[in-house]
């Protein structure tokens, strides 16, 4: 029988890393480069060298902090998820202290950490977005939400956003409010008693119906046009 040899491992997930303080890049460079399917393939110190980066390394996924000089993480946010196949970005923030997490979920971030996040969750969140999922964890969600209904009142919803919903059936609007409330395909399952396979059914095609990149722009549509409100979220 021939030797078939050992399965090729898979290419680790390439990370940039970018804040505006050396030694908390130097600390998720050492953290990230400890896990064998992690690596770190560049650094930046603003918004600005970070998309400058991301285009000549092509990183799967980006470790942004918001609070940057020259272009901060929320400007550098939207141009690299306009990019051609541009990376997932991870926002890494002292929540508390940081008022645009909101924001730049709406810019296309995939997902965030607080920067006080144990280690090991930390990587797993890169695993996570990497795969091409969203990290919206219901707690942190909660909060973020809070956050963002105590801002001043913008311009009613448009149109065009109420004409999506319109066009969406009931059951998805049901999942579309259940992913909005955190959870999880596998908690999806469960609560609505279909297969998991049923699940991904049902938020592609709330993806593509939409027009969102990701589930965390499925919890921001759902937010802004009225579907859930920080009310809602009695289940924490």
């Amino acid at each position: 029988m021939p030797d078939l040899g050992d399965p090729v491992a898979p290419d680790p997930t390439r990370v940039l890393v970018v804040d505006d303080e050396a030694l908390v890049r130097a600390g998720f460079r050492a953290l990230v480069g400890s896990a064998p399917d992690l690596e770190v393939v560049g650094e930046a110190s603003h918004g600005a060298d970070a998309v400058r980066q991301a285009r000549a390394l092509h990183p799967d996924v980006v470790l942004m902090d918001l609070r940057m000089p020259v272009m901060d993480g929320l400007e550098a946010t939207r141009y690299l998820v306009g990019e051609p196949d541009g990376p997932r970005v991870l926002v890494v923030t002292t929540f508390d202290h940081d008022e645009h997490v909101f924001q730049a979920l709406r810019a296309g971030a995939s997902g965030f950490v607080l920067k006080d996040t144990p280690p090991e969750r930390l990587l797993e969140a890169i695993r996570v977005v990497a795969t091409g999922e969203s990290l919206l964890a219901p707690s942190v969600t909660t909060r973020l939400v809070a956050a963002f209904v105590r801002q001043p009142p913008t311009a009613p919803a448009s149109s065009a956003v109420d004409d999506r919903l319109a066009g969406l059936t009931d059951r998805e609007r049901e999942v579309l409010a259940l992913v909005a409330r955190g959870r999880s395909n596998a908690e999806l399952a469960a609560e609505l008693v279909v297969e998991l396979t049923t699940v991904k059914t049902h938020v592609s095609r709330l993806l593509t119906k939409l027009g969102a990149r990701d589930r965390a722009q499925l919890v921001v549509l759902a937010y802004e046009t009225g579907l859930v409100t920080p009310s809602a979220r009695a289940d924490g």
